[in-house]
């Protein structure tokens, strides 16, 4: 790869991260927005991870859980077609089996809304099994206290 198409697709991450800070921030349209931007850019057939990161986080500026649930699974989808070695270009580089458990978990939580509890407890399972390889950091602490508070939900129901 050369270095021109190396910046460029740095230059997507950073887009898709300004994207990030934007929903985390509450701006959610703003961010709707400028996913909308980079998807119609990168589209279907685009990098597995943007696509990955660009619809997960795409998938939580939906007000319908029908559309929130279409991101999730196009962000499954790029995943499965993720690389250790692509993610690793990545400064903020997770192995990819680490995407899962989150991936899985909002899934589980899409169809817990949509009043599906076998595909939630489907994907809730598939969360938990695939939690074993996150590392004992916030993110591995938050995605499964997550789990653990979905799965409380789904018996309180």
């Amino acid at each position: 790869m050369t270095e021109q198409q190396e910046a460029a697709r740095d230059a997507v991450m950073t887009r898709i991260g300004q994207a990030i800070m934007l929903l985390h921030g509450g701006d959610r349209e703003e961010a709707r927005n400028r996913f909308a931007a980079i998807w119609s850019e990168i589209g279907e057939d685009g990098d597995a991870l943007h696509r990955c990161t660009l619809a997960h986080y795409m998938a939580d500026t939906q007000d319908d859980p029908e559309d929130e649930l279409a991101w999730d699974l196009r962000a499954l989808t790029a995943a499965d077609g993720l690389t250790d070695e692509r993610v690793a270009e990545h400064q903020d580089a997770l192995a990819v089996r680490a995407f899962y458990p989150s991936l899985h978990l909002s899934l589980a939580a899409d169809y817990l809304r949509l009043h599906r509890p076998e595909a939630a407890r489907l994907h809730l399972d598939r969360a938990r099994d695939a939690a074993g390889v996150l590392t004992h950091d916030g993110y591995g602490g938050g995605v499964r206290a997550a789990i653990g508070r979905l799965e409380q939900r789904m018996r309180d129901r």
